[in-house]
């Protein structure tokens, strides 16, 4: 879990201020894809406003580029064998010129699903 650090346990209990400070994208999802939190880095990152995501599919609306096997199939997979644990380099091109990144997506023991996602 390259970047994260030891995050990913604190994910959870982090306040929205928190989970704005750090320096790579987090986005929290539920089991459908629809964006709970939408972090700052992200936000610079996509060019995407977080009031603009929430709400949203992120696969199919906020970053339609991610609606594919590699990385939305990824997602699916893993809400349907309840354990989602993935991580993989990827190139984002929605809304931007094509962006090497290194994503991981994890679900918390409380049932959070979060894409982590940072610049390479």
């Amino acid at each position: 879990m390259s970047f994260v650090n030891g995050t990913l346990a604190k994910l959870p209990t982090m306040s929205p201020e928190e989970l704005n400070a750090l320096d790579f994208g987090v986005v929290k999802v539920d089991d459908t894809g629809t964006v709970e939190f939408y972090n700052t880095y992200e936000s610079q990152l996509a060019g995407v406003a977080p009031e603009a995501a929430r709400g949203r599919n992120f696969f199919t609306q906020v970053a339609p580029c991610s609606n594919s096997r590699l990385f939305y199939g990824r997602f699916k997979q893993g809400i349907a064998r309840g354990d989602l644990a993935a991580e993989f380099v990827y190139t984002f091109t929605y809304k931007m010129r094509p962006t090497l990144v290194r994503v991981i997506m994890h679900k918390d023991d409380g049932g959070s699903n979060w894409v982590l996602i940072k610049k390479r």
